[in-house]
């Protein structure tokens, strides 16, 4: 019984010294403690003793003393570990280097410090931001009639651009001393995400000069001249801008493109031997290019004859084109799922630039690839998102009030279970896009570039996005699938797949970018590791190869000792912050933090180069991730909003679901990870007890419903930011209207329908009921006047448009000649 307690003992030890990652020198003291207890214990014998310490000192002598250590063990390591590294392209280098590693960090961490995040200023919007978009992102709303835009126009009216350009919605990123707004990436959220509820093709002209292009990449890395010359341009409207990078042969393998320019000398606007550039290039899918005054151009850059420097293949290369230089075709359209922005191929042949265009000028050349990773925060980490966040919001506002409002087998079709399923997904999903569109645009405002964030947010976002807008249309049934000026959702649906096609597609981001990039940025010792070896410095190298790799080794043994605890106990017993209704959530998360750093250390060990071309299992390592951000801004939304507890259905279905999502993707890397005796450690020190979270109930599912089918204040934040026009006869405005009337006509009804079950009113429909309900006094005047009013005012809800047989186009034969074909001798009028 004393040798067992005393296994334990030791066990509790390590366990202890392992779970709080203690440093070598107390481990070597706890040893050092522990076999003297064992000499006071037991009768080991003079030899014996004598060599369990001279074993223990030599053990503790490598490992403590740091030129032994990096003789033994580090160099042997460090030599393994410079051929076992895979091969990394100057692309993937400069993908991996670039922006900052920000929350992210501490969930690779194993041990995320909550207090920090919740520490946290509030996300504010400035008064001259919120006036604003109370302002003329209102007025600019008013203007647009995506219906005229998208079917008849297939542009914005010319009025329009013109409001767009006056009021500097195309500068809204740049700074008030080059004639911009200034904004903050919170504010251009806002006005994206509000855009995008009245209409897509007008939110994406606003969105594409304020996200990744000329204006964000001058700033950052052009000349003074460059600067002062070309933002005040593009902050007024000078100039419209895009930016070409896909092309038909090199989409997310930019490093493939075959667009190429060669340093020589030309003569150019009537100077000779003008230092420059001569380009070819063709390229595809270019937002805002056909109507683009200023083309920014990514390109490959040789110098053949070595008039810039002793290099011949430079790199990537950017520069600023204008569109009427000589040799550039710019104009033609792509049609891209029934959006009215301008969106086209361009192209140039034998087009000689200056080196003075290129953004930076001559000290830039080659550095185009690392400018646009730093850069590509904008788009990914806040326009994308704000624009899924704008149509899941419509989507929320209009299903929840249609679902009150239709009506079938006397009920409203949001309380029939099937539909609330939805509803709960829509409310859900929306409440958790909104957090992290959010939290993520106020990583940008306190200067951070994080790059593996603004993965998580364009993914994770546009995908849900895509949920959402399947789930209203299901509710909405053929109010939603057929088109016209009534139709509030067809083009959200339509246009849904671009935002996920669109700044890397959301395969490649799920499946190499979020883990893959993550995996070494944001782990706390693989970037120093791999660093270490391409130290040019011998001794620098080792000494910061054996720093990171025993550093490396002690955070594995600490996490797989939290995961294996905090599985065991659920995380029930770590300190965590929040209250009644949170703190099992930021438990949970703690839990499933250190079952992700382990398992990715795992991975990273076992596979090494493969996990690379592991692509699945790479995703699901990301997905975890992924989900564990998502909860993280849920929550952090939850706190700044003053812990609303009316919105714990919102947060609970969200944090509840994206819990269970986490759990499953580990479930699917267990049982595909190539190594099965790992896989079993894995699904030890992970699921010690079993799985045990659960999807949201259908309890909680019929609570978040419920809060989408009636005017609240949780109902109104969720849904903050959708643009209402003031016309009564808009289809949002009538909705709205609806709602409140059908709300209250149902308890008018309710009174009606209790009487005809007593037999004393009798008629065939509901209306002939209430008309014999109130001649009998059942209900009032003014009460059957309202139910006249809701019913007016549903129908109008579900009428759909309807148009000429011909949709309003000239008759000819030619039309007539499929009705004629089907029998009907009629002409169609």
């Amino acid at each position: 019984m004393a040798e067992w307690l005393s296994v334990l003992v030791v066990l509790g030890v390590a366990w202890a010294l392992a779970y709080w990652r203690a440093p070598m020198p107390v481990w070597t003291a706890a040893v050092a403690a522990g076999l003297v207890a064992l000499g006071f214990a037991a009768d080991l014998g003079r030899a014996a003793t004598v060599v369990l310490w001279v074993a223990f000192f030599t053990i503790a002598a490598i490992f403590n003393v740091a030129p032994l250590r990096r003789g033994l063990i580090a160099t042997p390591v460090l030599r393994w570990f410079r051929t076992a590294l895979p091969q990394v392209s100057q692309t993937e280098q400069e993908a991996l280097d670039a922006g900052t590693v920000w929350w992210d960090g501490e969930l690779f961490s194993g041990r995320p410090d909550w207090r920090k995040l919740l520490a946290l200023p509030k996300p504010e919007l400035s008064v001259e931001e919120k006036a604003f978009l109370a302002g003329p992102v209102e007025e600019l709303c008013g203007m647009l009639d995506d219906w005229k835009i998208t079917h008849d126009l297939y542009y914005l009216p010319l009025e329009v651009w013109k409001f767009i350009k006056e009021q500097g919605f195309v500068g809204m990123i740049i700074p008030k001393q080059y004639g911009g707004l200034g904004f903050s990436a919170l504010a251009h959220s806002e006005v994206i995400m509000k855009l995008t509820t009245r209409s897509g093709t007008g939110a994406v002209s606003v969105m594409v000069p304020n996200s990744l292009g000329p204006a964000e990449l001058l700033q950052h890395y052009g000349t003074d001249e460059q600067r002062n010359y070309y933002l005040p341009r593009l902050a007024k409207g000078l100039e419209i801008p895009c930016f070409a990078l896909t092309g038909p042969e090199a989409g997310s393998d930019a490093g493939s493109i075959p667009d190429a320019g060669i340093v020589c000398k030309d003569e150019f606007q009537g100077r000779k031997d003008v230092l420059g550039i001569r380009l070819n290039w063709e390229k595809r899918y270019i937002t805002l290019g056909p109507i683009a005054t200023l083309l920014g151009l990514a390109f490959k850059l040789y110098d053949p004859d070595h008039l810039i420097g002793e290099k011949e293949d430079i790199g990537i290369t950017l520069a600023l084109i204008p569109t009427d230089t000589p040799g550039v075709s710019i104009g033609r359209r792509h049609f891209p799922l029934n959006s009215a922005f301008f969106n086209g191929p361009n192209s140039g042949k034998d087009v000689f630039i200056p080196m003075e265009w290129v953004i930076g000028g001559v000290k830039q050349v080659g550095q185009g690839w690392r400018m646009l990773m730093n850069s590509l925060a904008a788009g990914r980490s806040i326009s994308l998102p704000a624009n899924s966040v704008g149509m899941s919001k419509l989507a929320a506002l209009t299903t929840g009030a249609y679902g009150r409002v239709r009506i079938q087998f006397r009920t409203p079709i949001g309380k029939f279970e099937g539909v609330e399923e939805a509803l709960a997904r829509i409310g859900g999903h929306t409440y958790m896009m909104d957090a992290a569109r959010i939290m993520t645009a106020a990583a940008i405002d306190l200067g951070e570039k994080p790059a593996v964030v603004s993965a998580i947010a364009k993914y994770h976002l546009t995908e849900r996005g895509r949920i959402v807008i399947n789930d209203a249309m299901d509710v909405h049934g053929g109010k939603a699938i057929c088109m016209g000026p009534k139709n509030y959702l067809g083009r959200a649906y339509q246009q849904t797949p671009i935002a996920i096609t669109v700044e890397g597609a959301n395969i490649l981001t799920r499946c190499m970018i979020i883990f893959g990039q993550g995996a070494i940025r944001g782990h706390p010792y693989i970037l120093h590791e791999i660093n270490a070896t391409r130290e040019t410095d011998p001794d620098k190298a080792l000494r910061d190869f054996d720093q990171a790799v025993f550093g490396h080794i002690g955070f594995v043994v600490s996490n797989a000792a939290r995961a294996l605890f905090l599985g065991l106990t659920g995380g029930r017993l770590t300190s965590v912050p929040g209250d009644a209704d949170t703190h099992r959530y930021y438990q949970q998360l703690t839990r499933l933090s250190a079952a992700f750093a382990f398992a990715t250390d795992m991975a990273m060990l076992l596979l090494g180069g493969q996990l690379k071309r592991k692509e699945k299992l790479s995703a699901r390592l990301g997905d975890i991730l992924s989900q564990l951000y998502l909860c993280s801004a849920t929550l952090k939304r939850y706190e700044d909003n003053g812990r609303q507890r009316a919105e714990l259905p919102l947060l609970d279905w969200s944090i509840q679901d994206a819990l269970f999502r986490a759990q499953s993707a580990f479930v699917g890397l267990i049982e595909n990870f190539p190594n099965r005796v790992a896989a079993l450690l894995l699904r030890v020190i992970v699921f010690p007890v079993g799985r045990h979270i659960c999807a949201p109930s259908d309890e909680l599912g019929h609570k978040v419903a419920s809060l989408l089918l009636e005017p609240s204040a949780v109902r109104e934040r969720l849904t903050a930011g959708v643009f209402i026009p003031a016309d009564p006869e808009d289809p949002i405005t009538q909705l709205e209207l609806a709602l409140r009337a059908a709300i209250d006509a149902e308890g008018i009804y309710a009174r009606i329908y209790a009487a005809a079950r007593q037999e004393c009113i009798t008629g065939r429909t509901p209306d002939e009921l209430a008309a014999r309900a109130r001649d009998q006094g059942i209900i009032t005047r003014d009460e059957f006047e309202a139910l006249v009013r809701a019913k007016a005012l549903r129908r109008a809800v579900i009428m759909v448009d309807d148009f000429p047989p011909d949709f309003g186009k000239e008759h000819s034969e030619q039309h007539d000649m499929p009705a004629q074909a089907l029998g009907n001798p009629r002409r169609m009028a």
